[in-house]
């Protein structure tokens, strides 16, 4: 019985995770804990970058680069989570530029031993709006209300890199529930 009680009192398993909406303007972030089945609000924000001038990108990636290890060394998550790339015919050089802040994002989840995970922006307009072509309008909206909050993230960054940890929280609890369903 004792051990019962014991097992009864043990706080649920915590799990933090950060998604982040790239950018080599403003990049948002959002950081989340999932307690069972509670997801809390840490913090969202944007780290903003330098102008672009001339040959400075190599500086605004490393101020990216030096924003984002001060977050996670805050915050401690256990996942990253990225929006895909989206790459498109008539702006390819938009494409590219965005690689290298992803790449750089990834590198700091890398060296802070942080796995990250990947997810198509369809994919993530699915799982918090229920339609995969949602606007930026009914993303925000849909955080707005899953965290109730009193107005919409804005920039929209910040309301794309909470539906983007969002995500992942909605596939872990799939991933959860069908494993109960195959132990039945």
């Amino acid at each position: 019985m004792l051990q019962s009680l014991r097992m009864a009192s043990v706080p649920p398993e915590r799990t933090r995770i950060i998604g982040v909406d790239p950018g080599l303007n403003i990049t948002g972030y959002g950081v989340v804990e999932k307690r069972g089945n509670d997801v809390k609000l840490l913090e969202a924000g944007v780290i903003r970058l330098p102008p672009s001038r001339g040959e400075n990108l190599p500086a605004r990636l490393e101020s990216l680069f030096q924003e984002l290890r001060q977050i996670m060394k805050e915050f401690d998550p256990q996942a990253m989570c990225l929006e895909e790339v989206y790459s498109h015919a008539d702006y390819p050089r938009t494409a590219i530029l965005m690689g290298h802040a992803r790449g750089v994002i990834c590198l700091a989840a890398q060296l802070a031993g942080i796995p990250v995970l990947s997810f198509s922006a369809k994919r993530v307009k699915q799982s918090v709006t229920g339609n995969g072509n949602a606007s930026k309008l009914q993303v925000q909206r849909a955080v707005q209300h899953y965290f109730s909050l009193n107005r919409t993230p804005h920039p929209p960054d910040v309301a794309d890199a909470l539906a983007t940890a969002l995500c992942y929280v909605n596939a872990m609890r799939l991933a959860g529930n069908a494993g109960r369903a195959a132990h039945r």
